[in-house]
């Protein structure tokens, strides 16, 4: 037995990346080239591999931590005597019989596959929940390719959603029936395959495995007819909602943990399809899918979500007049998930209020010259972060997290503020790091920079992360109120609208000022009334006069 360093490998250039996973625990026995750990690079999710085979003795890393290249994971218990049985294993029989093993194994196989038999299947339409005539978006596979059970052949896209056509069988796709565009219900042919019957090219994997195990005849034995292996067993089908093991291990690539942790699985739940039960994406495609049938259905979900609403069943809204189906982007389809989940999970409750910014604006006006030179536009939103740092830390209960599994509020110590920015791709929301130790004009770069890289499409995950509080502004555009909704797991979110000059009475007489409509969502299981309130008063008083922050 033999202590061995685990050190990260060449990650392709990058440098200090972070570990967002770790794959394994001390104790754990792991092959070469299992996963180790993952890190997620500007560029990439990268998964480490084990460079050997042994025991997990002891990790120097945990999640949240930046490595590079060299840099020490662990250490690892070597069995030195592992590989020696191969190695030392004792000629059975003469060289020259050695020789022509290879040729005798070459001829049993292909004498094996001339006994073995094909046949051609239909392959069909299957239970699509009901729906009739739903039209292929996707041809998956063509004539010629070799696919095995559930790899996917077509893709369909009914009114619910989209939803791939596994293959029943293994074999070789031989003509495909239909074409993308076509539309089709249970039981249509769509491609015709030729099945490898027990002992075809199917078995050779298993051949391969077996081989090392039998035992040569001896010259004396009369050598026996060979026994054609027998077929491997399909396994039983696993239900789709499997209970998480404590401290399972998950085989599965980095892009599907990227897209895992997208669409919000656990990954312990999906029963994987690949080799060694590794989890593929159709595997995660497949997870949701059910759950959203299931959803749709009005049952629950599982535990983790469970909200068991019905769903919306469109019309045909081409009976109504032309019509025009465009695929979301990505990042619309990943805001609407988004905003689903906190309206669904958040009890949300607005607070409005009004400030008087004359005195600001003529502050911030006469520093435009000022700003010019310095190569920044100074605009009301430094300003903004700089109340809202100033009211988070007058009023902590705004700068948490709520824990609902373990019943814990979490306070944070460090104050991030998101700001919504509106970009031609959909709505991102970069986080400006420690507001409350910045200036105005540093505030006011910052702001500008990350507001080009959002709408130039250039910001990082690591750029959208860490906020403890929101900031959206429909001012440009007009309004005099709205509900924002809050940006889960922030606890509160202010909406600013428009501002406009108003009549307000100072005690003797109506003067013009402009006001500006605040509009406060907080999350009522973390925030009350009354601490709202407090939080639109202190915003109101330090915009209407800054020189609150020097208190």
């Amino acid at each position: 037995m033999s202590k061995e360093e685990i050190r990260v490998p060449d990650l392709g250039g990058s440098d200090a990346v972070e570990v967002i996973e770790i794959s394994v625990s001390v104790g754990d026995t792991v092959a070469e080239e299992d996963p180790i750990l993952v890190v997620e690079s500007d560029k990439a999710t990268v998964e480490l591999p084990s460079p050997f085979a042994g025991t997990i003795r002891e990790l120097k890393v945990s999640v949240g931590d930046k490595v590079s290249q060299g840099d020490l994971v662990g250490y690892m218990d070597i069995d030195a005597g592992a590989e020696a049985p191969a190695e030392a294993e004792t000629p059975s029989e003469p060289e020259a019989t050695e020789a022509e093993a290879p040729a005798k194994d070459e001829g049993a196989k292909a004498a094996r596959k001339a006994s073995a038999g094909s046949r051609t299947e239909t392959v069909k339409v299957p239970d699509i929940g009901g729906s009739q005539d739903v039209p292929i978006i996707e041809i998956q596979v063509k004539e010629g390719d070799v696919i095995d059970v559930e790899d996917p052949l077509v893709t369909l896209e009914s009114d619910k959603a989209s939803m791939d056509v596994p293959s029943p069988f293994a074999g070789k796709v031989g003509k495909v029936l239909v074409k993308e565009g076509d539309t089709v219900s249970e039981g249509d042919d769509l491609l015709e395959m030729v099945v490898t019957e027990a002992g075809g090219e199917a078995d050779e994997e298993a051949e391969t495995e077996t081989e090392a195990t039998e035992e040569a005849p001896s010259e004396s034995e009369a050598p026996a007819p060979e026994k054609a292996p027998e077929p491997k067993q399909p396994e039983p089908a696993a239900s789709d909602e499997a209970e998480p093991a404590s401290g399972e291990r998950v085989h599965a690539g980095p892009a599907v943990r990227k897209l895992a942790r997208e669409l919000g699985v656990e990954l312990p739940r999906v029963n994987g399809s690949g080799p060694k039960a590794r989890i593929t994406k159709d595997d995660v495609q497949h997870y949701v899918k059910q759950h959203i049938k299931a959803s749709q259905a009005g049952v629950a979900a599982g535990a983790s979500s469970g909200t068991g609403l019905p769903g919306v069943k469109l019309p045909d809204f081409s009976k109504f007049g032309e019509i025009e189906r465009k695929s979301m982007s990505r990042l619309h389809s990943l805001t609407a998930d988004s905003m689903q989940r906190s309206w669904l999970n958040v009890p949300h409750v607005t607070q409005f209020e009004e400030a008087d910014i004359t005195g600001l604006e003529e502050f911030r006006k006469a520093k435009k010259a000022a700003g010019e030179k310095q190569g920044v536009k100074i605009t009301p939103l430094p300003f903004m972060l700089k109340a809202c740092a100033y009211a988070l830390k007058a009023l902590p209960a705004f700068n948490v997290a709520l824990d609902m599994d373990k019943r814990e509020v979490v306070q944070k110590h460090y104050i991030h503020i998101g700001i919504a920015v509106d970009t031609p791709n959909g709505l991102v929301v970069p986080v400006i790091r420690d507001v409350d130790k910045k200036g105005i004009w540093d505030l006011a770069r910052e702001a500008q920079e990350l507001a080009a890289k959002a709408r130039d499409g250039k910001l990082k995950g690591s750029d959208m992360q860490g906020g403890c509080f929101t900031i959206t502004s429909l001012g440009g555009i007009g309004g005099t109120a709205f509900t924002p909704i809050v940006n889960t797991p922030e606890v509160a979110i202010l909406g600013l609208s428009r501002a406009s000059m108003k009549p307000v009475w100072d005690g003797t007489a109506f003067q013009p000022r402009l006001m500006l409509p605040l509009s406060l969502s907080y999350d009522h299981r973390a925030v009350n009334g009354a601490e709202a309130a407090r939080f639109t008063n202190v915003l109101k008083q330090t915009l209407e006069d800054m020189r609150e922050l020097m208190m």
